[in-house]
């Protein structure tokens, strides 16, 4: 177990090793709350957890979606055009 020391600023350093085990990084948010004999941090979501089932056709298109032909065929021909505009 590793300690750390509260500063006169009220900043605690986290360790090292569990800031990458987490992927911590500088600008993390985290909520604190006061549990029992200390505190507890969990990293803010900035989003609520969901099922994809709550989710799933919200963004739809007002257009007709293609056949995977017609959405290969079109990936085929960008990939033409780029490469031929010196893209790739």
């Amino acid at each position: 177990m590793e300690t750390t020391r509260l500063s006169t600023k009220g900043q605690i350093i986290l360790p090292k090793a569990i800031r990458t085990s987490k992927a911590w990084q500088a600008g993390t948010e985290f909520f604190v709350e006061e549990v029992g004999e200390g505190v507890l941090l969990r990293p803010a979501r900035r989003f609520p957890r969901t099922q994809l089932t709550e989710v799933a056709g919200l963004l739809k298109s007002p257009r007709k979606a293609g056949t995977p032909a017609q959405m290969r065929d079109s990936v085929v021909s960008q990939v033409i055009r780029r490469h031929d505009s010196g893209r790739y």
